[in-house]
């Protein structure tokens, strides 16, 4: 997949209380009309999770995570067969399976910290992987957001994994700031303001805001009302050098998306 134009990475929660989506997907019917949806309005890759991520969510065990999510997989590849899947899991059990049964990206928001197994598996299976910045996990990360400097510190970070990553032979590295994860609303501001300076890593950046809390919370309003601010942030990430928007809306973001492009080819 050429990241040369940006693609849209559609979400699909299988999970109970995901801070937006959580518990709509009741059914296999709900998950292949979720997934067609998105198949309709141009997604480029539909990333299934079956474990939520957002700020003090209960922990799930690791057999439960795993039947979800091989069952999402299988019964979106089975109905539509050239759909490309990422699995968003920080556990490389839910990942190996799950790529056994034919996802073809792993989207990690733990960067391997996690589960000290996924990097030797994303060198084994040699697949394309998405790694988050985040402290602690999701139970503890609201109580890490103290930084020497904020950007700094997470470039460092990327750039130790980077370097690990490509030293057992990974090529396809997408680096994901991490918006709301182990950062304030100030701080994920300061980051967006900067995303930039990520550049310097040299891989392409993958961006999450959608209904996310730095959104609703500045408006003070809800996640549902929270598609007008999503669009807004997600014209900015692109202008500042997102190359995947991970989002729950799907037409919105293909709009905005050509209408960047369209300011771009102007520019030249």
């Amino acid at each position: 997949m050429s990241l040369s134009s940006p693609k849209v990475m559609g979400i699909i929660n299988l999970t109970a209380d995901s801070f937006y989506d959580g518990g709509k997907i009741k059914s296999d019917k709900d998950l292949l009309s979720k997934a067609e949806k998105m198949i309709i309005e141009g997604v480029d890759i539909l990333d299934i999770g079956a474990y939520s991520s957002r700020p003090g969510a209960t922990d799930i065990p690791e057999r439960e995570e795993m039947d979800n999510a091989v069952s999402g997989v299988v019964n979106v590849l089975n109905h539509f067969p050239n759909a490309v899947v990422s699995i968003d899991t920080f556990r490389s059990s839910v990942a190996k399976i799950t790529l056994e049964h034919g996802a073809s990206i792993v989207n990690d928001i733990s960067g391997g910290n996690l589960d000290e197994g996924m990097f030797d598996l994303i060198a084994k299976e040699n697949i394309p992987y998405i790694m988050m910045h985040m402290r602690g996990n999701p139970q503890t990360m609201a109580n890490l957001t103290n930084y020497n400097h904020l950007v700094s510190d997470i470039i460092d970070y990327f750039n130790a994994k980077v370097n690990d990553l490509r030293s057992r032979g990974v090529n396809d590295v997408v680096i994901d700031p991490g918006f709301g994860f182990a950062k304030t609303k100030e701080q994920n501001f300061e980051l967006l303001n900067k995303l930039e300076l990520l550049d310097v890593l040299d891989v392409p950046m993958l961006c999450g805001v959608s209904r996310k809390s730095m959104i609703f919370k500045e408006l003070n309003t809800t996640p549902d009302e929270a598609l007008n601010g999503t669009t807004a942030l997600n014209m900015a990430c692109l202008m500042k050098g997102a190359s995947i928007l991970r989002v729950h809306d799907v037409k919105e973001t293909k709009e905005t998306i050509q209408l960047y492009e369209a300011m771009i080819m102007n520019k030249i």
